[in-house]
């Protein structure tokens, strides 16, 4: 499977996943439409700023075309299509997470080829999206909540600094993205900060004492 393949797989795989968080925040087929566009190019929209590129050139017609084609399909699907989307929904996010950090990487590294600059565009570019959706939808942003979507499109940054930009690379790095995000899935992969076990017990402890004054 080419590049460019897997790249269409993502930007479906993102628009739908911003028609189906309106379709259960119960918008109407204008939120639909919005969240999908917002899930779409938000994340290019915010790379294009951190690089100082024009904001008009995430406006690609062959782009605008799939995501628009998606949206109105998913307008007009059977309930039924979009529980079958839930349960592969994850998997296609997944290729989405992984093309849109390699595209964003790529265009900074074209543009500045800094490191510093190609790690923060594919983390923003592959996550931005999907955070203005959640925030529109009243949601607590996903990748907020769950580091490993932030470390996955650091890694993508630094395969792209690293010149992995064949097509067979590419390739292999959305694979490689894929697999480890499904297996943190289904493992309940996260990454454990000690301070939050540090304030955990200092809060029981301070419970422990409020108890043991209201009982006196």
């Amino acid at each position: 499977m080419s590049w460019v393949v897997l790249h269409v797989i993502g930007i479906i795989a993102y628009t739908a996943s911003g028609a189906l968080v309106a379709i259960e925040s119960k918008y109407s087929f204008i939120g639909i439409f919005v969240l999908g566009l917002t899930t779409s190019f938000g994340g290019a929209i915010v790379r294009n700023l951190i690089i100082d590129a024009p904001v008009s050139g995430v406006w690609d017609s062959n782009t605008i075309a799939v995501v628009f084609v998606t949206l109105t399909l998913i307008v007009f699907l059977p309930l039924k299509w979009v529980h079958h989307w839930k349960r592969w929904g994850l998997f296609f996010d997944s290729i989405g997470l992984a093309t849109f950090a390699l595209q964003g990487a790529l265009s900074a590294k074209y543009a500045h080829d800094h490191l510093g600059l190609i790690l923060l565009s594919a983390m923003f570019t592959g996550l931005g999206g999907g955070m203005i959706r959640d925030i529109l939808a009243g949601r607590k942003p996903l990748a907020l909540k769950e580091e490993i979507h932030a470390v996955l499109t650091l890694i993508c940054g630094l395969c792209a600094w690293l010149d992995w930009i064949h097509p067979i690379q590419l390739t292999l790095v959305v694979f490689c993205i894929v697999t480890i995000r499904m297996l943190a899935i289904k493992f309940n992969w996260k990454l454990h900060l000690p301070y939050r076990i540090e304030t955990h017990k200092k809060f029981r402890k301070n419970d422990g004492k409020a108890k043991s004054s209201l009982n006196d």
